[in-house]
């Protein structure tokens, strides 16, 4: 039986759960496909999103964007969309001037200790707007890939800093929704990227870890999906509930299925 994520997940956009925080991960595979789908899931929606951008370009995530019946260029020119393209901000940093802090500030700075300018961004972008305005359903606070700050030189700690008063605002003060992918760094020892990871498992409500096959390569199953709920409040046999599925990823969709359910076995 092939099913979407949404039917896995138990969501639809006019009944998406707010005030939580996903962790989408991926281990020896490319986990983007979440982030597509959280994406365009969103949008459709009609949700406020502030999509921090570090690892592809606007026109990578636009075309995929498309594909899956959403159009990136017309969702940020109504305002919908807020895109810090962090791939070319970082050059703007380094040669244009800058007449107020950059969100990635930091890279001109050789002791930065915090991400606040990055902060500054998000709350502004996801700030409630005036009733004369579009009125969206909620904001969402979406990053890909959290993992890149630790390569640009930010230490685990500001970067889990940085989430902890992204979650207080976007989850708490606004009641909306945060999507963060972070990068499991698997046998290679990475301390810093291990506590980050940690870190924000432990705040998140949702964790969607892809893997790669341990059998290596396969036509018809291209990794695998685990699913983690965690219900803090409830009683500690019902906190935590996990499923996995295999998957394969086609041109305009991914297709989920049992173990041992893939065309290939069957």
């Amino acid at each position: 039986m092939f099913v979407e994520l949404n039917n896995l997940l138990n969501t639809t956009p006019d009944r998406a759960e707010q005030g939580k925080l996903t962790l989408l991960c991926d281990a020896k595979t490319d986990g983007s496909f979440l982030v597509h789908h959280f994406l365009s899931f969103y949008l459709k929606a009609n949700c406020k999103v502030c999509f921090v951008a570090l690892f592809q370009s606007f026109s990578h995530y636009n075309i995929v964007g498309q594909k899956l019946g959403v159009n990136l260029t017309v969702a940020r020119e109504r305002g919908q969309l807020v895109f810090l393209e962090g791939l070319k901000s970082a050059v703007d940093v380094f040669f244009q001037t800058q007449e107020e802090p950059h969100p990635l500030q930091f890279l001109r700075e050789a002791n930065a200790e915090n991400l606040k300018p990055l902060f500054e961004f998000v709350r502004e972008a996801l700030k409630p707007v005036d009733s004369g305005e579009a009125r969206w359903t909620y904001p969402v606070l979406l990053v890909d890939d959290l993992s890149v700050l630790l390569s640009l030189g930010m230490g685990a700690v500001a970067v889990l800093d940085f989430i902890h008063y992204c979650r207080a605002t976007v989850c708490w003060e606004l009641k909306g929704n945060m999507v963060i992918l972070v990068h499991d760094s698997g046998d290679v020892e990475d301390e810093e990227n291990d506590i980050l990871l940690n870190g924000v498992s432990h705040q998140s409500h949702l964790i969607l870890r892809a893997e790669g096959l341990a059998t290596g390569f396969c036509r018809d199953v291209h990794g695998q999906l685990r699913i983690l709920w965690r219900r803090p409040l409830q009683p500690t046999a019902q906190r935590d509930q996990s499923l996995t599925y295999q998957y394969k990823i086609q041109d305009k969709s991914v297709s989920f299925f049992a173990k041992g359910m893939s065309p290939a076995v069957l």
